[in-house]
Parts: structure tokens; C-alpha cells; sequence
């Protein structure tokens, strides 16, 4: 039996899907936000969150995208099911490829080494972590945004089709709940993002590959 040929690596199906989530996400934030200038609370009305700190805060217009309600929601959903299409073929391609087991964090296996990046990191150890094609850390950062991604769109579906969808309605504790949740995602994936160029400034090789591919492994 033949050894599995070597790939590289970043297969051209992830790079598909990793360059296009930049322009799906920020349509996606830019049209959720002006979407949240329609009423830019949180909370059924009349009461607040009292974790929520920014009631009433109106984002600035440069960040917003659709100019009106309605329009914001056409530009919002439409671009919704792009993102989840894009999502589904990245999670099918990383299961039926073999892929996750390079990609995706798994606890036994990473946890110590991403603490010890992360000491690197923070200048408390004096030599990186193994290398590889990911560190734990980053494997970590990867498996955190496909489940903030899922969270994404299932919250979404609650906000898109609240009563038809009762019983994910309440598995997310009601509407305002899941419109919390919402913006939560979006605040994380935006904090995710500054973490990736972070990352990918430290280990530079990571931008070149997802753009070329990179070199197949020697055998």
C-alpha cells in the first residue's frame, strides 16, 4: 500500500475559503451594525442589560453598510447564506480531506503546547514552542472562530426567523438573548481578527502559504 501522497501546506480549498471570508465578513459586520442603528439597545424594551455598557451608542457611518434598515437586512441575509455556505464547505473539505487533524485543536494533544507558545510569546520562556504546520495556540485561535462562526449563524437564524424557529429560540434563551449573542460573535471575531494578523505577523511564512499554496514536503 502506497504512503498518502504529501500535500501542501494550504490545499487550494482552504485557501478558497479563507480569502473568501474577508470580503463575507465585512459586509456582515458593516451591514449588521447598521442594522443596530435601528434600535441600538439591548434588552426588551425599556430595560437594559446591565452588562451592556454602549445603550444608545450609534456606530460611526463609515462603519456601517445598507443606509436604512431594510436595506442592511437585504445585504445582511443575503450575504448570511454565502458565509454559511462557505463555512459548510470548509468543514466538509477539513472531515472527508483528513485535514482536521492538522488543523484543529484537540485537547490531549496541543493544550501543553499552547500554553508554552503562549509563554513564548509573552517573553516568559526563552525558545518558541515545536513547530509544525500550526503551534497549539493557533490551532486553539482556528477551532475557537468555527465555533464562534457557528454561534454566529445559528443565533442569526433566531433573529431571521424567531418564531418559526421556536425551538432554537429558546435553546438560545429568547430573542434578546440571541441578539446579545449576536453582537457578542461579532465583538469576538473582530478581536479574533487583530489575534490572526498578530499571529501571522509572528510566523510570516503562514501569509505567503495561503497565497501560493506553499512547497510540498519532501518524502
Amino acid at each position: 500500500m502506497h504512503p498518502p501522497e504529501p500535500r501542501r501546506p494550504q490545499p487550494w480549498p482552504i485557501r478558497l475559503t479563507h480569502w473568501a471570508n474577508v470580503p463575507l465578513l465585512a459586509i456582515l459586520a458593516a451591514s449588521g451594525l447598521q442594522i443596530l442603528v435601528a434600535y441600538p439597545r439591548l434588552g426588551p424594551r425599556g430595560r437594559d442589560y446591565a452588562l451592556y455598557p454602549f445603550q444608545d451608542a450609534v456606530p460611526p457611518s463609515w462603519l456601517r453598510l445598507g443606509d436604512w434598515l431594510a436595506g442592511a437586512r437585504h445585504w445582511h441575509f443575503a450575504f448570511a447564506w454565502f458565509l454559511t455556505l462557505n463555512g459548510v464547505v470548509y468543514v466538509l473539505y477539513l472531515a472527508f480531506s483528513g485535514e482536521w487533524r492538522r488543523r484543529l485543536f484537540l485537547p490531549r494533544r496541543d493544550t501543553r503546547d499552547a500554553v508554552a507558545t503562549l509563554a513564548y510569546y509573552l517573553r516568559l520562556r526563552p525558545a518558541p514552542a515545536r513547530t509544525g504546520l500550526y503551534n497549539g495556540l493557533q490551532r486553539l485561535a482556528y477551532t475557537s472562530a468555527l465555533v464562534l462562526g457557528a454561534l454566529s449563524v445559528l443565533s442569526g437564524l433566531v433573529l431571521y426567523k424567531p418564531v418559526q424557529l421556536r425551538g432554537l429560540t429558546v435553546l438560545f434563551g429568547g430573542y434578546d438573548p440571541a441578539r446579545a449573542v449576536h453582537l457578542l460573535v461579532l465583538a469576538l471575531l473582530a478581536l479574533f481578527t487583530v489575534g490572526h494578523v498578530v499571529l501571522v505577523a509572528l510566523h510570516p511564512r503562514t501569509f505567503g502559504e495561503m497565497v501560493t499554496g506553499g512547497r510540498k514536503p519532501h518524502v
